[in-house]
């Protein structure tokens, strides 16, 4: 395997976590088990298998390996990916991918498909993703994967199976889905982009930026220009319902010493134990 980037891996129960995001620099995630990754600011090797992708915004670390990775899968003869991303990005990026082919004189087969907040992608049976409007300097998406479930409803949960099996030969629906958040991609965003969708919260893994982590920071800077201030993690530790709390896109103002300092500094317990360090 070539290693030409760097990836982190941590597992979280049945999930694997693999990436590396630094503010500036480059973004990118992938989770084997749900087969999907989130941002393409860079293409490791490793991550070319991954066909289904979900591009939180139009910025160039967390986009610009896109060609490259398509270009790769078709050298590869790998069926071409499918790409959602913020519906206004889908024609620069088709103008960029046709001067790309014209450069490479290669082409670069993908499905890119425009999402919007409120929408709901299915993945498969058992996942379905949701999208959510953050707040950005450019127009940007935060992802919620859910688990779905069969249960059975409640009123039928004293009957007999000789019983349910009679209701359902007759067409009544004897169950309900219930969906359980797994797993939320926030991208780059203020603080306004968790607080307007609550599943972000409840996910058993939260992937969020926090690119600033130093008092002499100012938060209502760092707000307008769409990120997320350390304090603010502090402002909200009670909203926290989450399993694990990944912590990235740190600035590149700060070198990973630092950074856990300022972190011990603020959140001495890490939230419990929660929060996790990308660095």
């Amino acid at each position: 395997m070539i290693h030409n980037l760097p990836v982190k891996t941590l597992v979280h129960k049945d999930l694997t976590i693999e990436g590396y995001s630094r503010a500036a620099v480059q973004t990118y995630w992938r989770v084997p088990e749900l087969k999907i990754g989130f941002d393409l600011g860079g293409q490791p090797w490793s991550f070319m298998g991954t066909a289904t992708w979900f591009i939180s915004h139009g910025h160039l670390d967390h986009i610009a390996a896109l060609p490259v990775y398509i270009a790769r899968r078709r050298m590869m003869k790998m069926e071409p990916p499918k790409i959602y991303m913020p519906a206004i990005t889908i024609e620069p990026v088709q103008k960029i991918l046709r001067m790309f082919t014209r450069l490479d004189r290669g082409r670069m087969p993908c499905e890119l498909i425009p999402v919007e907040p409120g929408d709901e992608i299915e993945l498969s049976r058992e996942h379905v993703v949701t999208v959510s409007a953050t707040t950005h300097t450019v127009p940007s998406l935060g992802f919620v994967v859910w688990e779905r479930r069969r249960k059975l409803k409640a009123e039928y949960q004293k009957l007999t199976g000789p019983q349910i099996r009679d209701l359902r030969l007759g067409g009544t629906e004897v169950t309900e889905e219930r969906r359980v958040a797994r797993f939320a991609y926030l991208g780059d965003s203020s603080p306004q982009g968790l607080d307007n969708c609550p599943a972000m919260y409840e996910a058993h893994v939260l992937v969020m930026e926090v690119t600033f982590v130093a008092p002499s920071h100012r938060k209502d800077k760092i707000h307008k220009f769409g990120h997320i201030h350390l304090d603010d993690l502090k402002e909200r530790r009670e909203r926290f319902n989450n399993e694990l709390i990944i912590a990235s896109h740190f600035s590149t103002r700060y070198g990973g010493k630092r950074i856990r300092d300022l972190t011990a500094r603020a959140l001495p317990d890490m939230l419990d134990d929660r929060l996790h360090l990308w660095l």
